[in-house]
């Protein structure tokens, strides 16, 4: 029986060390998702509502302002957009692409 019990062991110490190789292997195309800057000219609302200060209320107001007036060009431009204010295109500077 001990040499059934160590044997489990070993295969459960040896699955947890493939496990966590393959989760480190994986992180930094995590990481590079989470970073890549969103296109305010392309991103649908879902996608823009994920950007910080922005939500689905502001996402909708993103779109039809683009649609209404066309591309932005800059984060400054998103200060058309009712309830975006200096602060919060400061904050979306660099999650941003135009």
């Amino acid at each position: 029986m001990k040499g059934i019990t160590a044997m489990t062991e070993k295969v459960r110490g040896l699955s947890r060390g493939v496990l966590l190789s393959a989760l480190l292997a994986l992180s930094p195309l995590v990481l590079a998702q989470e970073l890549a800057p969103i296109n305010v000219n392309t991103a649908n609302a879902e996608l823009l509502a994920e950007l910080p200060g922005i939500g689905p209320s502001r996402a909708a107001a993103i779109i039809e302002e683009r649609e209404a007036n066309g591309a932005f060009e800059n984060a400054e431009d998103l200060t058309r957009v009712s309830g975006i204010g200096p602060a919060t295109v400061e904050g979306l500077a660099d999650q941003v692409a135009f």
